[in-house]
């Protein structure tokens, strides 16, 4: 495909934009309430993606046996190279003159923009009745969330947030042995993340940068507020940064590394949370942040004595790297010193949850692999290699549909299993 045939989005001023916008958008339904069927003859469904750059990319990729129809990104040059691979899809700068142009055409659409474009495109493409699988974090608010989930209910689409270790085997297993009491009654859980990799605790930039050739800053702004166009602070990753435009550590990586414990704990809404941060501007995420979160009553159900969640991210400033950290923000040194001799150190992302008969630790991002540490033992032991472990019956239907291994799209599902039980979803418990 020629990138410059294909038909290109009118530039919408600032003003257009926030007065045909609509702040409404909302979760993930954990499963599917309906198929979704392809309009082709050969029964291939016609995707759109919007943010085909990046992450964008990748979810595209993982698309790759269906039809790809469309490409969006704001910025052409993030997505030159998919425009290689996928030569019969149109290329639109401007999601809103896609969805126009192509409504009758899309059977579903990928979502994989900034944080903050994702309620504005998922509430575009769902009031037009189409799916949608929208990477996290889903939104930047609870309102967001809570909008977007009312609109795919009212409509009953099949939604899904880009939460991976969901689909996979381990994390289910993990959830089981918990819920089982294998280590006893939970007492605390400790988080902790190599993120940001991204700079933070960072003022903005003085001066402006001319806006490279390709890209439509003031679509790319959307709904934030205007500010000038700096080389290498926003576009095309260090955005997560930005309070405007993404969602620091937690919201970046809290979706996976605290999915295991929310998922086998139950746990809902905490009643109290306390941080205390390092390196805080007025525009961007702190360097450091360490969470405490409580949870009330009517939420303890594995949990024992302390109701505690604890979460860890970023460290000390980083000499002569602004905007960087050593990564030394992480659980105390008596509750990591188990793991040296484990895996040579204490890695950089995990999750510890205390039991008063065990521990449970998992050095995934997404859960998808943990080890048990029991009373009375020494060590810990893979669970697939833990005896106890190997006692305890399956209760949590696995994942049939393998996908793309680590990274299980949508596409995941055959069209002949329609009507069965469908595999990369978000299990509910």
């Amino acid at each position: 495909m020629k990138p410059s045939a294909q038909p290109m989005a009118g530039r919408l001023s600032r003003r257009q934009f926030l007065q045909t916008t609509t702040l409404a958008a909302g979760a993930f339904t954990l499963g599917f309430p309906a198929l979704v069927r392809g309009q082709n003859l050969n029964n291939k469904l016609n995707i759109a993606v919007i943010g085909a750059g990046g992450k964008g990319a990748q979810d595209t990729d993982s698309c790759a046996t269906e039809n790809i129809l469309a490409l969006c990104d704001a910025n052409r040059n993030n997505c030159a190279k998919q425009f290689l691979k996928y030569q019969d899809a149109k290329y639109y700068q401007n999601f809103r003159q896609m969805l126009a142009e192509l409504d009758k055409s899309i059977d579903a659409v990928n979502i994989a923009t900034p944080d903050h474009f994702h309620a504005i495109a998922a509430t575009a493409v769902m009031e037009l009745g189409k799916p949608v699988y929208c990477q996290k974090p889903l939104t930047q608010t609870i309102y967001e969330a809570r909008q977007l989930r009312s609109l795919a209910q009212g409509k009953n689409l099949v939604t899904q947030m880009g939460n991976q270790g969901s689909s996979e085997d381990g994390l289910r297993r993990g959830v089981e042995v918990i819920q089982a009491g294998l280590i006893g009654h939970v007492k605390e859980v400790h988080i902790w993340t190599n993120r940001p990799i991204w700079p933070q605790g960072l003022d903005r930039p003085e001066g402006a940068d001319p806006i490279p050739d390709g890209l439509d800053w003031d679509l790319w702004l959307g709904p934030a507020p205007v500010r000038p166009y700096k080389t290498g602070v926003y576009d095309p990753f260090n955005w997560r940064g930005w309070l405007d435009f993404g969602t620091g550590a937690l919201g970046d990586m809290a979706c996976h590394t605290v999915n295991l414990p929310f998922r086998a704990l139950k746990l809902g809404y905490p009643d109290e949370i306390e941080a205390t941060c390092s390196g805080i501007k007025s525009e961007s995420y702190p360097l450091s942040s360490t969470i405490r979160f409580a949870f009330p009553a009517a939420h303890k159900t594995l949990f024992h004595r302390h109701d505690t969640v604890w979460w860890y991210d970023g460290g000390k400033p980083k000499a002569r790297t602004p905007g960087g950290h050593d990564g030394s923000n992480k659980p105390p040194v008596e509750l990591t010193a188990d793991l040296v001799p484990l895996l040579g150190e204490v890695p950089g992302s995990g999750c510890l949850m205390l039991g008063d008969e065990g521990t449970l630790f998992s050095p995934d991002d997404y859960g998808t692999e943990f080890f048990i540490k029991l009373k009375g033992e020494t060590k810990y032991t893979h669970y697939k290699k833990h005896p106890a472990v190997a006692a305890m019956p399956e209760s949590i239907p696995r994942n049939r549909f393998k996908g793309g291994g680590r990274f299980p799209a949508a596409s995941g599902m055959d069209r002949r299993d329609q009507g069965k039980q469908p595999g990369p979803v978000l299990f509910t418990l």
